[in-house]
């Protein structure tokens, strides 16, 4: 194959959609390197800080589109600074000067202006998809731009934003012009929007599959979007209040009758549970159900909504849905892949779901390969009937309320139960831990997780053993998370060669001192060292003996980042 000419290589190398095989073939030989570097149009950046915009368009000088994502994981639990970085201005202007021919771009945990999103929106004639996830920095002046400008727009979608309000109504920039539109997701917008432009935006797009509305759209002008697109797969409710005696209720009943293509169902920020029924017809075709906002829906109308959905394969609730809701789901949802329970009060160590509801989930759906849990108590014997009977877990997340509860039957750490996850489910990639545990089931982790990617720990284990046992066994290890553990400098010293293959490490409230960090910093030059203290706890001149509050390390191949703010140390 060596010998190929460069365009049936080009055209093999298109088979090959995962990133990692790309990586794998450029390694070959230096035709194959420019070929697959001239042919790669889709390019995925696990940390924006891990390389520079130039580098990257240097590496993929066609690139198409672009993943980008910029604070760790932790940022999604308030643990990291909203000054802390990840501008993506940088990147679009790189883009802006190098790369006409962009077309999508997803954005993850970045700080977003508005003059971003308007030189985006100014700078590639074929963009077609934006998507933004956990972003910041931006309002609806910017997605206004983005609406005028971006001609073949197809996809706008904006997951969990902090977007402000500006002066711009934006949904009526779209010009008339504009029939592309395939994706459309505002949920999670706060402020009121243009319905008129709205209604007349989604008649004129006979594409469209996808619409997500926030909690200001009612519920009549939700059914005249349903006569307008009954072609919808996936449909986000905003507010779904009305009387059922209403003519608004009965129009909205006929509506849903032809709505036959109804996969995907979320939203329901506001509702009046006796309404429920008129969206019944639709239930029999999900396969993913997202109702961890709709906090009106519970008890018996949350249980007779489950009834309905038999083909689920994705279900996303909130945590009073209760064992009971939960024997409902393993009884009726039997080809149910991924379920996550959210806490209703996450600010409160309250729950309605314990170790019953999710023994019953495995008994009832053995197809189950992703889990994340928030519940009150487990016990040891919970989770290793749940290992027995969903052997197939990919990723397990269990969030106890109470981070330092025991088995509450036996008192034991959760050692065993966590060690039986870990040997039975052998493609585990990601796995997150909570409870009394100690460096036992650090020491099961080691010796069975062989396919561990990503793990999360807090307030686990007894000293530095456990770490080493992480660190020596989990040869797959990319990502590792640490907080509030007993951890110290020597662990974090112990073996540093392991971290180069990692994309980061996050310790945050351990034992790690500022001298140990300058350590580590000194024996691994191609890593980046953070020390994040914020303002009120840094010190002029701070002895290396000073416990560091929070550390992340990284891979980067172009040194430490030029936009840190003060409360971040570069080491």
């Amino acid at each position: 194959m060596t010998f190929f000419p460069e365009e049936v290589l080009e055209h093999i190398f298109s088979f090959l959609p995962s990133h990692q095989h790309r990586n794998s073939i450029s390694l070959v030989s230096k035709t194959w390197f420019k070929v697959e570097r001239l042919s790669r149009h889709r390019v995925f950046v696990g940390n924006c800080y891990a390389l520079t915009p130039q580098r990257l368009i240097a590496r993929f000088p066609r690139v198409r589109a672009l993943t980008l994502k910029g604070k760790p994981h932790v940022a999604d639990f308030n643990s990291v600074s909203p000054h802390w970085g990840c501008f993506v201005f940088p990147w679009i202007v790189a883009l802006a000067q190098n790369c006409p021919s962009l077309q999508e771009i997803k954005l993850k945990r970045m700080v977003v202006s508005d003059n971003s999103l308007d030189l985006l929106s100014r700078s590639f004639p074929n963009f077609n998809s934006l998507v933004l996830v956990g972003c910041n920095g931006f309002t609806t002046d910017g997605l206004a731009a983005i609406a005028s400008n971006c001609r073949l727009l197809e996809v706008l979608d904006l997951q969990e934003n902090e977007v402000q309000e500006g002066i711009s109504q934006w949904l009526s920039c779209f010009p008339e012009s504009c029939t592309s539109l395939v994706s459309l997701n505002f949920a999670s917008l706060k402020g009121q929007v243009d319905l008129t432009a709205l209604e007349k935006l989604v008649a004129r797009c006979p594409n469209l599959r996808s619409l997500r509305l926030n909690r200001t759209v009612p519920l009549d002008m939700l059914q005249k979007i349903l006569v307008r697109a009954p072609q919808l797969v996936d449909l986000g409710i905003g507010s779904y209040v009305q009387q059922t005696r209403s003519e608004s209720y009965v129009k909205l009943c006929n509506s849903v009758l032809n709505c036959k293509s109804v996969q995907n169902l979320s939203g329901f920020w506001e509702v009046f549970p006796p309404c429920l029924p008129a969206i019944y017809p639709v239930c029999w075709n999900l396969t993913s159900l997202n109702l961890s906002y709709a906090r009106g829906i519970r008890g018996l109308h949350l249980n007779r909504l489950i009834r309905q959905c038999q083909k689920l394969q994705r279900l996303w609730i909130l945590d009073c849905i209760g064992d009971m809701g939960l024997e409902v789901v393993a009884n009726t949802c039997k080809d149910l892949q991924e379920l996550r329970v959210f806490p209703s009060d996450p600010y409160n160590a309250i729950s309605s779901v314990t170790e019953g509801g999710l023994v019953a989930i495995s008994i009832g759906c053995p197809k189950l390969h992703s889990l994340l849990y928030f519940c009150l108590q487990m016990t040891n014997a919970a989770l290793i009937t749940i290992a027995k009977n969903c052997p197939n877990f990919t990723y397990f997340r269990l969030c106890i309320l109470n981070p330092k509860m025991p088995d509450h039957i036996t008192l034991q750490p959760l050692d065993e139960g966590f060690g039986a996850i870990v040997q039975s489910c052998k493609k585990l990639r990601r796995l997150s831990l909570s409870g009394f545990l100690t460096d036992k089931v650090f020491l099961y982790i080691g010796m069975y997780a062989e396919q561990l990617e990503m793990l999360s720990v807090a307030f686990a284990g007894k000293g530095d053993k456990g770490m080493l046992y992480v660190l020596n066994g989990c040869r797959n290890l990319r990502k590792l998370e640490i907080r509030d553990s007993p951890f110290d400098d020597a662990a974090l010293l112990a073996d540093v060669v392991k971290y180069e293959r990692m994309r980061f490490l996050w310790i945050s409230s351990c034992e790690v001192t500022l001298g140990g960090c300058k350590a580590l910093a000194k024996k691994v030059p191609m890593l980046n060292v953070e020390i994040i203290n914020e303002e009120d706890q840094m010190e002029e001149n701070p002895d290396d003996s000073m416990k560091v509050e929070k550390m992340y390390l990284y891979r980067t191949l172009d040194g430490p980042r030029k936009d840190a703010p003060d409360f971040v140390w570069a080491l």
